[in-house]
């Protein structure tokens, strides 16, 4: 792994990690904002309250007598690919690797929320972990909309890649909102309020925020312009050849990597070019790994016909027709690069 900081934590997976389907645990990112804190599972309760008819304190046994489900997912950091920006921008300077493919397992949010009562008045659902915030700084809490909330697909994991989620990835619970990006995960979860208006807390009011439009590259942007940040949006990643690599004219070459989406749906194509994006053409996608929100490996076999210097470039489409940039906007907080 790749530490881009040791307390707290910021782990992030090397460009060799895309040659998994499923994210194997010991190579997936960590982003911590505070040090880990530590969870007994026989004293921690999980609080449900706020717009709600039936205020709930659930144990884990609780949480396990709804319906289990199951689904493969991307979880990526809104900060990853920071580090290509120009003009530079402070914060975690991630690559390409604070993002992973996991096999999450949990409850449906929407049944505990059920469970609870959700009044008309509900607007957004706030969530906190057992995490303590370091110093002055604000206690971590994000919120997301009633109806990302009550979508099937968002759900409160305990496990991780078939185990019980580890302490890095938020044990004993986590919150799991697929598409969007991993500041909405909220890890190591407590407590669960239903507000009746939007939050408006430092992690929601001041961090995470994008100005959802381009701007010119190193503009100041004003904070009452600035928006949540919510769903990724389509993307690729070339994972071999290297960038810099050197490879025999004449001989075959397999050009590689993943590719993902967020809200608009999965991914249904990628192009690669190797003339540095006049011609374009389509990859090979692993045909078993159509899920909504997982990401699909692809492959590209193509021998160079001469010594030359190459530039390849890869592109991916989502299902709703969206088609990853050539270049990225410039935003004033690094984020979906």
């Amino acid at each position: 792994m790749l530490v881009r900081s040791v307390r707290p934590e910021d782990l992030e997976m090397p460009l060799s990690g895309f040659a998994d389907y499923i994210t194997p645990i010991e190579h997936f990112f960590v982003r911590t904002h505070v040090y880990e804190p530590q969870v007994n599972l026989d004293s921690w309760r999980l609080r449900v309250e706020g717009e709600v008819s039936t205020p709930l304190t659930l144990t884990m046994q609780d949480l396990k007598k709804l319906p289990p489900v199951e689904l493969v997912c991307v979880v990526e950091c809104a900060g990853n690919g920071r580090s290509f920006y120009e003009p530079p921008i402070p914060g975690a300077q991630w690559g390409n690797g604070a993002v992973g493919n996991g096999r999450w397992r949990g409850v449906r949010l929407a049944d505990v929320l059920k469970r609870a009562g959700v009044k008309d008045s509900a607007k957004e659902i706030l969530f906190d972990g057992a995490d303590e915030p370091i110093g002055t700084m604000p206690d971590f809490q994000r919120s997301i909309p009633v109806k990302k909330a009550q979508d099937s697909n968002t759900i409160l994991a305990y496990e991780m890649n078939g185990e019980t989620l580890p302490a890095k990835h938020g044990f004993p619970l986590r919150v799991v909102a697929p598409g969007w990006a991993s500041d909405s995960w909220v890890k190591w979860l407590t407590s669960i309020r239903v507000l009746d208006k939007e939050h408006d807390g430092f992690w929601m009011k001041s961090a995470y925020r994008h100005p959802g439009k381009p701007v010119a590259p190193g503009t100041a942007v004003p904070a009452e312009q600035m928006q949540p940040v919510t769903s990724l949006r389509v993307k690729s990643v070339i994972a071999t050849p290297l960038d810099g690599a050197q490879a025999l004219a004449g001989k075959p070459l397999m050009i590689a990597g993943v590719a993902w989406s967020g809200d608009a749906g999965p991914v249904t194509a990628v192009d690669v070019s190797v003339d540095a994006g006049r011609t374009w053409t389509p990859a090979a996608l692993r045909q078993d790994q159509r899920t909504q929100f997982g990401w699909r490996q692809w492959q590209f076999h193509w021998t160079p016909p001469q010594e030359a210097y190459y530039t390849i470039l890869a592109r991916a489409h989502d299902a709703a027709g969206n088609t990853q940039p050539i270049d990225q906007e410039w935003n004033p907080s690094g984020y979906l690069w």
